[in-house]
């Protein structure tokens, strides 16, 4: 009898092709469509995936990798070192792809053996392995992608355990299981069927019905009620990821506001928001404060900029000192009840120190189009993080980085960053990233506000599930007794 496992998704995903996707849901796609060259452990350790080993020479600027040779893709094409070669250069040079700031120090990728490739750098990148555990390192086939070149997303192909069937947007994405993928005696589910449902209440009384079988990213506040179900169980872990607010500094005219030209009405908005005390109303407390790309936690937190008290009176004298009594501001954010009630949190918090802000909610998709088409003035938006810093920080803020929907560009930042790529001297790289980060916090192209757990629930009957920080859905071993 088959088996299938429905699962229960925050939003739809966008394009499906590693090289031009940008969505949380796109990835959790891809955990079990396209396999990487290498991947994380739980304890977010680099561990081999397609590459079985590899090796950095003295002075980091040739990195030598072996692959598997018992991988082929969906269409039947070989996986091979040629395949590999291909798909790095792709992500670099696809007019679309949104990868090229991520391989940015990579200067040519040779085939060195049938599985084995050969990558020189311009200059050493401590974040180049962490860049192919994700999007960067995911293969695509090669035949089907020189025939489809960006329209590869209508119809992916990959070699990972599961492909792909069918995509109706905004309804479901199917895939079915690969016979042929090396470890597919450990898939146990037959079909794959991922369900966009923004509204958290609404996923979790598909799952308490039994519609679903799994659901990512529950509100905190459903999390009581799903522990409390004994035919449920909770997993929850922190991310490595943050929530913020992008502010449109530089894209196009709607950059041509008081928050988009003046740091000290940026700087206003964020004295104006009381961070605890959001976390608290919105995720039960289920997150930490932030005011930077890296949680307070971390190793790469600059503790000379802790997280601010709220400070109205403060708020108010930067928008004096900027020529302003109130500011009227439009913010654009997904259609989905927690981020609803986060930005209607925010709104209040913020017209006490004068600002008039204007909700808009949108789908996702919509909104990240519009974003990179400069249609916004600010949007919220989330980031998984990376294991290397570099992920969470450099594509965003780098002078036209494929992320970069600010286009905020700081040469200063820009140094300090790219320098932070060349060495992996934790003490050098943590002073550039102090620099980096000490900017950002006095500009506030993004303005930092929280960072997450995640909270998956499930049937009582799945087995062997394991929840990483990066939020993966990860399959292999997983059961699902009916």
């Amino acid at each position: 009898m088959a088996v299938d496992l429905r699962i229960g998704m925050q939003d739809d995903s966008d394009a499906l092709d590693p090289a031009q996707s940008r969505t949380f849901a796109s990835r959790l796609v891809y955990t079990s469509l396209c396999d990487k060259l290498v991947d994380i452990s739980k304890d977010v350790q680099i561990v081999p995936q397609l590459a079985t080993d590899w090796k950095l020479s003295a002075d980091g600027l040739t990195l030598v990798m072996n692959l598997v040779s018992n991988a082929v893709f969906h269409d039947g094409t070989p996986f091979n070192a040629e395949a590999a070669a291909y798909n790095i250069m792709r992500s670099k040079t696809l007019p679309e792809s949104v990868r090229k700031s991520e391989l940015a120090s990579i200067d040519t990728v040779e085939v060195t053996g049938p599985y084995q490739i050969t990558i020189k750098l311009k200059q050493p990148d401590a974040s180049l392995l962490s860049q192919f555990s994700d999007r960067a390192g995911m293969m695509v086939s090669p035949t089907a992608a020189k025939e489809a070149g960006a329209k590869l997303a209508l119809k992916p192909i990959c070699s990972g355990p599961y492909r792909f069937v069918e995509r109706i947007q905004q309804d479901r994405i199917v895939l079915e299981k690969f016979p042929q993928h090396r470890d597919a005696k450990n898939y146990h589910f037959d079909k794959l069927t991922f369900l966009p449902l923004p509204d958290s209440t609404v996923r979790l009384t598909n799952l308490r019905s039994g519609d679903l079988d799994l659901i990512e990213r529950m509100a905190a506040t459903d999390a009581g009620i799903a522990t409390a179900d004994p035919n449920l169980k909770v997993v929850d872990v922190v991310s490595l990821g943050y929530i913020s607010i992008y502010v449109n500094v530089g894209n196009g005219d709607r950059a041509k506001t008081p928050i988009g030209q003046d740091k000290r009405v940026r700087q206003a908005f964020s004295k104006a928001i009381d961070r605890k005390a959001l976390i608290q109303i919105v995720y039960d407390g289920k997150a930490s404060a932030g005011n930077q790309p890296f949680p307070p936690s971390s190793i790469w937190y600059n503790k000379k900029f802790p997280v601010e008290e709220r400070d109205i009176k403060g708020a108010k004298a930067l928008l004096a000192a900027a020529g302003h009594k109130r500011v009227e501001v439009e913010l654009q954010h997904p259609n989905n009840p927690v981020v609803t009630q986060m930005m209607q949190v925010i709104q209040a918090m913020t017209a006490e120190a004068g600002f008039d802000v204007k909700l808009r909610a949108t789908e996702f998709a919509t909104l990240l189009s519009e974003q990179r088409a400069g249609k916004y003035e600010l949007s919220r938006m989330n980031w998984s993080g990376r294991p290397d810093p570099d992920g969470s920080i450099h594509q965003f803020i780098t002078c036209g980085a494929g992320l970069n929907d600010m286009r905020y560009c700081n040469k200063d930042v820009d140094t300090a960053l790219n320098a932070a790529r060349t060495t992996v001297d934790y003490d050098k790289r943590k002073a550039l990233y102090d620099a980096a980060t000490a900017t950002l916090v006095d500009e506030l192209p993004i303005i930092y506000l929280a960072h997450e757990s995640y909270v998956y629930g499930m049937k009582k009957g799945v087995t062997g599930f394991e929840l990483y920080p990066d939020g993966m859905i990860r399959l292999s071993g997983v059961t699902l007794k009916k």
